[in-house]
């Protein structure tokens, strides 16, 4: 069961018309995409891509607040390249994701950055909202 949210920090708001071939807005202005489907060539992201850099971004955070639990500075240079995957599913009846995140800390030992991957996969919203749902692999450089 979903766990209710307590406090709300901060809500996103979007406007997506056309799907994969349409467009989508911040309610802010902030955001302001044009929309293809993945492979097509056309002009545009995709929601892989911005699934991709979101979840980066929030895992950075993640580990920023578990370096800070477990007195581990996080490299200023700190990089997650992110591959989210598109495929099949159940013989082909679903569609589902796949994520390899490759996260570079620089300068920190092998156990330093085990304990801040992990620790961030724990608290990380992202990895949270997508826990046995999607197959999430870790390369850590």
């Amino acid at each position: 069961m979903a766990k209710k949210l307590e406090e709300v920090l901060y809500t996103a708001n979007t406007h997506t018309t056309s799907g994969r071939d349409g467009t989508g807005r911040s309610s802010d202005g902030a955001l302001d995409v044009q929309l293809s489907p993945p492979g097509s060539g056309k002009p545009g992201t995709n929601p892989e891509q911005l699934f991709a850099v979101g979840y980066s971004a929030c895992f950075m955070g993640a580990m920023k607040r578990a370096g800070a639990a477990n007195g581990i500075a996080v490299p200023k240079d700190v990089a997650i390249d992110a591959s989210v995957s598109l495929g099949k599913v159940d013989g082909g009846a679903n569609f589902a994701l796949g994520v390899v995140l490759a996260v570079s800390l620089p300068g920190l030992s092998g156990e330093e950055k085990r304990v801040l991957v992990e620790a961030a996969h724990q608290m990380c919203p992202y990895s949270r909202a997508i826990k046995d749902n999607v197959d999430v692999r870790f390369e850590v450089i």
